[in-house]
């Protein structure tokens, strides 16, 4: 077990071809995977424009979205996280699954928004509920040019304290709630 794993740290893949699949990920204070049925009701959501799609998952944490959508025939995952077991982890679990198209960096979500945009089909936003980054990532996601037409943006956030103000141009398509966590799907215009 790799420094930073402790035993019940464990996400499972719920759908596709790594179904059933449980993988380790870090005792890292804040992460927190998303949930089974949640997830369950994200890639229902997700089930027609997944398959080869250019995904994006901002703040990856366990995995739990990246590697679901590569399991589920995303054409590419990439995985951003800011912390280095974190993404030692990620880098183990993309190795043990063989997924050759998800890859994974170390880096600083808004620090990487900085860069030459490389658009993408469906964005996955799970940041920290306590960072308040939500906003000003949604906004360098527009301005920066990091959406192709039609973009579909997953977000997951606290139910009490809601959504902040969201880029004009995006609708909401769904929207649920389970327990504290609110979770939301938006398409870019």
């Amino acid at each position: 077990m790799g420094r930073g794993v402790r035993r019940g740290n464990q996400v499972r893949i719920i759908g596709g071809e790594h179904r059933g699949r449980k993988l380790d990920f870090p005792d890292i204070q804040g992460l927190r995977p998303t949930g089974d049925r949640i997830r369950e009701t994200l890639f229902n959501w997700l089930q027609v424009n997944l398959p080869g799609a250019e995904c994006l998952d901002l703040f990856a944490g366990s995995g739990a979205l990246g590697l679901e959508a590569a399991s589920r025939g995303a054409g590419r995952v990439l995985m951003l996280d800011r912390s280095p077991v974190a993404v030692d982890q990620l880098r183990q679990n993309i190795s043990l699954l063989g997924l050759n198209q998800a890859s994974v960096e170390q880096a600083d979500a808004l620090v990487w928004l900085q860069a030459v945009p490389q658009p993408f089909d469906i964005v996955f936003l799970d940041p920290p509920f306590a960072d308040e980054l939500l906003q000003q990532v949604c906004h360098q996601l527009v301005v920066g040019g990091w959406l192709k037409p039609n973009a579909l943006l997953y977000i997951e956030t606290d139910a009490v304290n809601g959504l902040p103000q969201l880029p004009s141009v995006w609708r909401r398509l769904k929207e649920k709630k389970a327990g504290q966590v609110g979770y939301f799907l938006y398409s870019s215009r």
